[in-house]
């Protein structure tokens, strides 16, 4: 069954074989039955996590031994199966450890490659991702000027910092601030600085974030906070590369690539007279958006296993991943506070979990008492086989928002077969109509829509 589903196997008759052979040939997973003679399921599973601590490790379980078995999830074991093996549950079950060996290689990969960019917290294999890694490359041994968009928590600074860091500049200064969190009575003073006596408590000269990154880079956060008033002085500063302190005579000359990012629309800004249009675009030179994470869904498990790893080491805790039950919990949250709520999420599950997984119990309360979603499906009595299966598969193709790929793994199947039984569906219901419209009724109070010939 494993070798039909394209798996290279090795079998082992117990635990010292299994062993041997595990040390020889490296596997991806290991499947073993909970109750074996001598060394059982639970020692083998701690030997191989000393051993071989990357690998998954799935037991098969008796119904009377499923205390056992969740005993042995929270010592390490990936997941377990309970016999008779249901082989729809079983190859699920695979497919995902292999998912998450391979995410824990991809890990290592990225954290490679973003070790060069300085931004070991950016992590991301979405395609979405890998053009903004492409346009970080690209733009930060040039001199342009960079806006940064995205929403709160997307990282707008930590990609600043991989700019810097990639550039000509990086041996010097690195200022941030953010516009947002400064009075309105002291942001000209920040940035520009300000001479002894220059307002009432200038007790002596400070230098502004412009002085003190001279010769580097600065990033101002949240861009569109600047009162229109002082826009017109920092305009001048960029294309002059001079400045005067608040209550000074002197000008000074200043060397600084600015980077900027703002969570406001500029432009619906300029149309309301808040934000200077000359000093939009000479600070929109060069653009790099950042999508929230409910964008990017398929980056969730390897930031998570990212941020386990990093925390782990920061508590000398024993964490090795995530369960899948709490996997996709994570997965289907829609992260408003994004990377920054979802490192907070895994921080706070690493310094709860006394285990080597983390489960459901361990994420935050608005996350942990949310279970899968469980839905009924009511069918008229009478149906034939073949038709119970098709309300079956368009119900759940339409409750995962015609997610083909997410519906194939819901319901055990590849993708292949699904496309196939929507192709043949989608024929027996233009037949039906004598070839006239393109809508399959789901039976469920909607309709699934196909705009060409067939489902791809």
């Amino acid at each position: 069954m494993l070798t039909a589903w394209g798996h290279k196997v090795e079998t082992a008759f117990d635990a010292h074989e299994a062993l041997r052979k595990a040390g020889e040939f490296r596997p991806d997973v290991v499947l073993s039955d909970l109750a074996m003679p001598e060394t059982d399921g639970l020692g083998l599973l701690r030997t191989l996590r000393d051993e071989l601590p990357d690998c998954p490790v799935v037991l098969l379980t008796g119904h009377g031994t499923i205390d056992a078995a969740v005993a042995a999830i929270r010592e390490g074991a990936y997941d377990f199966i309970v016999k008779p093996v249901d082989t729809a549950r079983l190859k699920v079950c695979i497919d995902r450890a292999l998912e998450k060996k391979e995410t824990m290689r991809e890990v290592q990969g990225l954290r490679r490659r973003l070790k060069q960019l300085g931004a070991t917290d950016f992590i991301g294999q979405s395609a979405v991702m890998r053009k903004v890694f492409d346009l970080i490359e690209k733009v930060a041994p040039s001199k342009a000027s960079v806006a940064i968009s995205g929403e709160s928590g997307t990282g707008k600074e930590v990609v600043a910092r991989s700019i810097h860091n990639l550039s000509q500049r990086r041996d010097k200064p690195f200022v941030a601030i953010n516009c947002a969190s400064i009075p309105a009575t002291l942001i000209e003073s920040e940035i520009f600085g300000h001479e002894k006596g220059a307002f009432t408590g200038a007790d002596q000269r400070r230098p502004g974030v412009f002085e003190l990154a001279h010769g580097g880079t600065l990033f101002l956060d949240e861009l569109g906070e600047i009162p229109i008033e002082l826009q017109a002085k920092l305009l001048r500063v960029l294309e002059e590369g001079r400045l005067r302190r608040l209550g000074g005579k002197v000008e000074l000359e200043v060397d600084v690539r600015v980077l900027c990012a703002t969570n406001r629309d500029l432009k619906k800004e300029i149309e309301a007279k808040r934000f200077r249009e000359d000093l939009y675009f000479r600070l929109n030179v060069f653009q790099i958006h950042l999508p929230p994470l409910r964008e990017r869904r398929d980056d969730v498990p390897i930031l998570v296993q990212h941020f386990v790893e990093k925390f782990r080491g920061d508590s000398a805790k024993r964490v090795t991943g995530v369960h899948p039950d709490a996997m996709e919990t994570l997965k289907n949250h829609d992260w408003p506070g994004n990377i920054r709520e979802l490192r907070n999420a895994v921080e706070r599950a690493v310094i709860l979990c006394d285990g080597e997984l983390i489960m459901r119990e361990h994420l935050p309360p608005d996350m942990a008492g949310k279970s899968p979603e469980r839905h009924t499906f009511r069918l008229p009595y009478g149906l034939s086989l073949d038709a119970v299966e098709r309300e079956y598969i368009l119900g759940s193709l339409q409750r995962n928002s015609n997610n083909k790929a997410r519906t194939a793994e819901i319901l055990g199947v590849s993708e292949k077969t699904l496309y196939n039984k929507l192709n043949r569906y989608a024929a027996e219901a233009r037949q039906a109509k004598g070839g006239e419209g393109n809508t399959l009724s789901s039976g469920h109070g909607g309709s699934l829509i196909n705009n060409g010939p067939e489902f791809r």
